[in-house]
């Protein structure tokens, strides 16, 4: 029997995340920084920071009142955010019950207390500040009930979105923006996408059960695991009998109309899982395209590890919004475009999404979108179809995009699609589904 690996300690925990958190907040994206953290550090590293960002909006809350000055050290201050954040929580649980919306262990205050000030003592720059941070934690444990009551008129502390984002959520979805917020803070199922080529998704729901995981069917293609789990510890994933997919996303390859021998473009294709499930039901003459070679090479290894990989695919970086860079000329029969968006549907995922992006984002981005479904009408044949897709909840993306760009070409046909697939929590995995916007369009012949 193998021995088993050392603990790590909290404080390194916490001090790995609380490089992660300062990252978020100095504008890099929560995988870029994991990326860079020690990978004895990452699992939970990874939990830490994932739950900070769904508690950020109250930890800004409580430390704007506990400290007259925010400390000059991005890292001690984001080691007291996330502090704060922990400190709720276990607070939260001992008087509140078990709160099952995050996978990170229940700390005793004091053990907290302990460990922030210690993972200070492990940085130069945050030993200065570890009297404040044990002041503050001890503080927060003495009057935690009359400070989050002061919090309860503010609404990023309460929702913990930055206002702009719920506003923006109250003016598109009057009746339900609330129910937004709740969802973007709950943590999504692990959904599998089951390879057709190799496996139907009763035979994936089989092979996962004989090694010990439960999962169950959802959706066409789908099965949905009981408990998430690493990549790696699920069996199939290095042969391509499944990979990992939203019930949402899945309806991609389905909504496009294909079928084999047609010339299908995927733009803005990286990392490939549409192109892979477009491929993994038809034979298809495909161009994938995107603008980030580095990121196109995923597509091609994502190919390659699901046995797609043939003659008839063609990868090519090139910006979608410029045609003359890539375009042969033969127009295509089918076009699927995953346009780049704010991400405001994938939160729940990506919880640093709300605190990366700004207000500013969306005309900028609804901007680019536009470029991009113009320049892709031109190269699709008449009697062709463009699948519009963002996993976007904001108007400005979604229907309001789709709306101008009907009225801009008159040769533009709308057909049936589901339009708005909006993120909840409070139902069965099978119908938590990330959020996103389908728009089917053929063009008149």
């Amino acid at each position: 029997m193998p021995p088993k690996a050392p603990s790590i300690a909290l404080s390194r925990q916490l001090l790995a995340a609380a490089h992660n958190i300062q990252d978020v907040l100095s504008g890099q994206s929560l995988s870029e920084s994991l990326a860079h953290t020690p990978t004895e550090l990452r699992a939970a590293a990874q939990a830490l920071s994932f739950y900070a960002m769904r508690h950020l909006g109250l930890a800004h809350g409580l430390r704007d009142m506990l400290v007259s000055r925010t400390p000059p050290d991005p890292l001690t201050d984001a080691l007291l955010l996330l502090s704060l954040c922990l400190m709720d929580s276990s607070l939260g649980h001992a008087q509140d019950g078990a709160d099952t919306s995050h996978a990170i262990p229940v700390y005793a205050p004091h053990t907290l207390v302990n460990q922030a000030v210690e993972a200070a003592m492990h940085h130069p720059k945050s030993r200065a500040y570890k009297g404040l941070i044990n002041a503050v934690l001890r503080r927060f444990g003495r009057e935690r009930d009359p400070l989050l009551r002061t919090l309860e008129g503010d609404p990023v502390a309460q929702w913990n979105h930055p206002q702009w984002w719920i506003d923006t959520l109250q003016t598109a979805w009057p009746q339900y923006w609330q129910v937004l917020l709740q969802a973007a803070n709950t943590p999504g199922p692990m959904t599998l996408r089951a390879n057709r080529r190799q496996n139907t998704p009763e035979q994936l729901q089989n092979f996962l059960d004989a090694a010990g995981i439960h999962a169950t069917l959802a959706g066409q293609d789908g099965v949905i695991l009981s408990t998430p789990q690493p990549v790696q510890a699920i069996p199939g994933f290095a042969q391509g009998r499944w990979s990992v997919q939203d019930l949402a996303a899945q309806l991609a390859g389905r909504l496009l109309p294909v079928a084999d021998g047609m010339r299908v473009l995927d733009a803005c294709a990286a990392p490939g899982g549409k192109t892979a499930h477009l491929l993994e039901r038809h034979s298809l003459a495909l161009t994938a395209l995107d603008s980030d070679p580095q990121r196109l090479e995923r597509v091609a290894q994502n190919l390659d590890r699901l046995r797609l990989t043939s003659p008839s695919i063609r990868l090519c970086a090139g910006d979608a919004a410029h045609t003359a860079s890539w375009w042969d000329g033969e127009p295509f029969d089918a076009i699927l475009a995953d346009v780049p968006c704010t991400a405001s549907g994938v939160v729940r995922r990506h919880p640093d999404i709300r605190w990366l992006r700004r207000a500013e984002d969306l005309p900028r981005t609804a901007a680019l979108q536009q470029r991009i479904i113009d320049a892709l009408w031109r190269v699709l044949r008449p009697g062709g179809h463009l699948l519009y897709v963002t996993c976007s909840i904001f108007p400005i993306e979604g229907e309001q995009q789709i709306l101008a760009f009907l009225a801009r070409h008159a040769d533009a046909l709308r057909l049936a699609a589901p339009g708005y697939i909006l993120p909840h929590a409070e139902s069965s995995a099978a119908d938590q589904t990330d959020g996103f916007f389908y728009a089917l369009i053929a063009k008149r012949g």
